[in-house]
């Protein structure tokens, strides 16, 4: 593998603290990031930002949401059948009570339209993608990744669209398993992928050290009750992503244990569709208590793969890595 690193933009640039980083490569080679900043997570000066890598070098950050007095949250970018670029964000406080708005750019992320409401009237928590990117399946349906926390009560769902995202319906929420020695398992935040068969899989981070799974045989309409798998989960964001000759590659914080440390990063890989997983290469390892590399986005274009994640809480970082 051919590996490249850099930071979007330098520490302390644009505001004190950064978090929830998503990546797009776009057809004509440039690169599109989307972050949230402002002065902590869950402030009402937090916005949403974005920057273009192009030819190389990334291009001056700028803010795209609308300046409510109002925390921004967990930007999630796409690429819509017709070359627009769309991207999702969550916008409230608190959590519970999220409503999901989006923004188009027409010109590969150089401008930005006025932010709309994603499902007008909703009161949910949240509809769209919640953190992680939506997939296109091979039927036409654009799935989005979603949860809710109502209630105190952690719920994955998928929210499905047949027009790319100008209209939404909502799966039932993913039974949650419940066990002697570990509660019922709270889960947020899926990833998704499609395999060879037609078989769409989520991975969910949870409260129980483990990252849960899940599957639909009929296009992500239904989900079959979730399992815990052997993959450790610190109850922090992940994602994952499958690259055309069926390896499923994974970024996340290895360590089983509910509000665990956010470090050490890895990438890791798995050849018998997301049975097993090796290490690939370790993004970040842990030096201190104070680490934090946290929050991963992956996707795949091209035989590259194209990673962000929150490095400290001051910086976006950004891997390119061809395979």
């Amino acid at each position: 593998m051919r590996q490249i690193k850099t930071y979007i933009f330098e520490k302390d640039a644009y505001f004190a603290s950064c978090h929830a980083s998503t990546v797009l490569p776009l057809p004509n080679g440039d690169v599109l990031a989307a972050w949230f900043g402002g002065s902590a997570e869950g402030k009402d000066d937090v916005r949403i930002y974005t920057a273009r890598q192009t030819g190389g070098a990334w291009e001056k950050p700028i803010i795209i949401s609308s300046a409510e007095n109002l925390p921004h949250w967990n930007p999630v970018l796409h690429l819509r059948q017709n070359g627009t670029v769309r991207l999702f964000y969550k916008k409230g406080k608190p959590i519970a009570d999220w409503a999901t708005c989006y923004t188009d750019s027409l010109d590969g992320g150089q401008s930005w339209q006025k932010p709309q409401v994603l499902v007008p009237g909703d009161t949910s928590g949240g509809r769209g993608p919640v953190k992680n990117k939506c997939i296109t399946t091979r039927d036409g349906l654009l799935l989005a990744p979603a949860s809710t926390e109502k209630h105190r009560q952690w719920r994955c769902f998928i929210d499905i669209s047949a027009d790319d995202g100008d209209t939404w319906l909502r799966s039932p929420y993913i039974v949650r398993p419940r066990s002697k020695v570990f509660g019922l398992a709270q889960m947020i935040q899926p990833t998704l992928w499609e395999d060879g068969d037609g078989v769409i899989h989520a991975f969910m981070r949870s409260n129980q050290g483990a990252v849960y799974r899940s599957r639909s045989l009929d296009g992500g309409r239904t989900w079959k009750k979730a399992e815990r798998t052997s993959l450790p989960n610190n109850n922090s964001g992940l994602d994952c992503v499958r690259s055309d000759d069926g390896r499923i590659w994974l970024v996340c914080n290895p360590v089983a244990e509910n509000w665990g440390e956010r470090a050490p990063l890895e990438l890791m890989v798995s050849e018998d569709n997301g049975e097993t997983f090796h290490t690939a290469l370790m993004l970040e390892e842990r030096r201190s208590a104070e680490d934090e590399f946290s929050y991963p986005a992956i996707t795949f274009h091209e035989n590259t793969l194209h990673i962000t994640y929150t490095h400290q809480r001051k910086q976006i970082a950004y891997w390119q890595i061809t395979l």
